[in-house]
C-alpha cells in the first residue's frame, strides 16, 4: 500500500488542489493538516471560528502556515455567506426549505464548505473524523449532487493484500441496490480504479458463479452484469466486466479454470463489486481485522465534484492519505474527465 499511496501523493503534488476540511478543531484533522503542508500534496482550508481554530493549533503545538482560515460566520465574510445562503435556498425551496432555515443550515461548517466546492471556491472536500456518513453524504447530495438524474453515489475502499490493491465496492452507501444501481455502481468503481491505475478489471460478486444456482439474488447480479457490460461498450470500453461471479473464482486462477473457464475474469480481478452493502461491509472488514489487509475509503463515487468520508475511527495518516485521494480526483475534474 506503501507503494501505492506514494505515487497518489506524487500525482497530487504535482498539482496541489484545494481541499477544505469543516472538522477545523479535531485533533486528527489538524495533525493531518500539518503533515499535508508538509508534504505539500494539498492546499488546505479549514472552516469556522478561526480564533479557535488557531487556539486549537497553539494548544496542540502545530504548525500550520499552508492553511488558508475560512471564518464562515465572520462579518467580513457577510456577502459570501449571503450568496451562499441565497443558492442553497433557491436549490431546495421546492423541497420546502425556506429562507430561515437555509440561513441556520448553512452555519453548519459541513454545509458551508460543500457549498464552496460546489460554487468553485474549494475543489474538493474530506470530512467524517467526528461526524456520521450521512452528515457527510447528505450535504453533497443536496448541493453537489450525483453525476446524472437518479444516479446512485457509492462508497469505495481500496483494499491492499501484500503486494496487491483491490477495489471493494458498494461498501459504504447504498443499502440494498437493484440491478441497475448495481451496474452503475460496477461502472463508478471502473473509473476509480482507472484514476487510482488500476486495471478496470470488475468482478460482480454472488454466491453464485455462471448459474451454479438459480436464486433471484443471483439473478439480480446476472442483470446487472448484462446492464454494466452494455453501458461499458460506449462510456468505458477498456472495463472488462464478468459474472455473476464467487468470491474464489473472481480473485484465484486455478479456482476460475475449475468454476469457469470461459469467463473473461480468471482470476484476476481488480474491482470486486458486492451485491449489497451488507455483504460489502462485512466483506471489507474480514479482510481488514481477519485478513490483515490495510484500507483507504471510502472514496465517493458518483458525484459531480470530489467530497470525501472517513471513518470515526479513522488515524492522522487516513486523513492525509485521502486528502491526496480527493486532489488526484480534483485533477481528473478538471480535465473534464468523469
Amino acid at each position: 500500500m506503501k507503494d501505492f499511496i506514494a505515487k497518489i501523493k506524487d500525482q497530487a503534488r504535482a498539482d496541489p488542489k484545494r481541499v477544505v476540511f469543516p472538522e477545523s478543531t479535531e485533533e486528527r484533522t489538524l495533525r493531518a493538516v500539518e503533515k499535508i503542508c508538509q508534504e505539500g500534496t494539498a492546499k488546505p482550508i479549514l472552516v469556522g471560528n478561526e480564533v479557535n481554530i488557531r487556539n486549537r493549533i497553539s494548544e496542540l503545538g502545530l504548525d500550520i502556515g499552508c492553511a488558508q482560515f475560512v471564518d464562515h460566520l465572520c462579518e467580513s465574510n457577510k456577502a459570501h455567506f449571503d450568496t451562499y445562503c441565497d443558492e442553497f435556498f433557491e436549490m431546495r425551496k421546492a423541497k420546502g426549505l425556506t429562507v430561515e432555515k437555509a440561513r441556520e443550515t448553512m452555519k453548519e461548517e459541513i454545509y458551508y464548505a460543500t457549498m464552496m466546492v460546489r460554487r468553485g471556491d474549494a475543489d474538493g472536500l474530506v470530512s467524517g473524523a467526528v461526524h456520521s456518513t450521512g452528515h457527510t453524504i447528505l450535504p453533497a447530495l443536496q448541493i453537489i449532487k450525483a453525476r446524472e438524474k437518479f444516479h446512485k453515489v457509492s462508497g469505495a475502499f481500496f483494499i491492499r493484500f501484500k503486494d496487491e490493491v483491490i477495489l471493494f465496492a458498494d461498501a459504504a452507501v447504498t443499502i440494498e441496490p437493484d440491478a441497475k444501481d448495481l451496474a452503475e455502481i460496477a461502472l463508478d468503481s471502473a473509473r476509480t480504479a482507472v484514476r487510482f491505475g488500476l486495471e478496470p478489471r470488475v468482478a460482480m460478486l454472488s454466491f453464485s458463479t455462471k448459474g451454479s444456482a438459480k436464486h433471484p439474488l443471483a439473478k439480480k447480479v446476472q442483470e446487472a452484469t448484462s446492464i454494466a457490460k452494455d453501458k461499458a461498450k460506449e462510456l468505458m470500453p477498456e472495463a472488462v466486466i464478468d459474472g455473476e461471479l464467487q468470491l474464489d473464482a473472481a480473485i484465484e486462477p486455478w479456482v476460475a479454470k475449475i468454476k469457469c473457464p470461459g469467463a473473461e475474469i480468471q482470476g484476476d480481478a481488480k474491482v470486486l463489486i458486492f451485491p449489497d452493502l451488507q455483504s460489502a461491509n462485512i466483506g471489507y472488514k474480514l479482510a481488514t481485522f481477519f485478513g490483515r489487509a490495510e484500507a483507504i475509503g471510502p472514496i465517493l463515487q458518483g458525484l459531480r465534484k470530489p467530497v470525501n468520508d472517513l471513518s470515526r475511527g479513522c488515524t492522522m495518516q487516513d486523513i492525509v492519505d485521502m486528502a491526496a485521494f480527493t486532489v488526484v480526483e480534483a485533477q481528473h475534474i478538471e480535465k473534464g474527465e468523469e
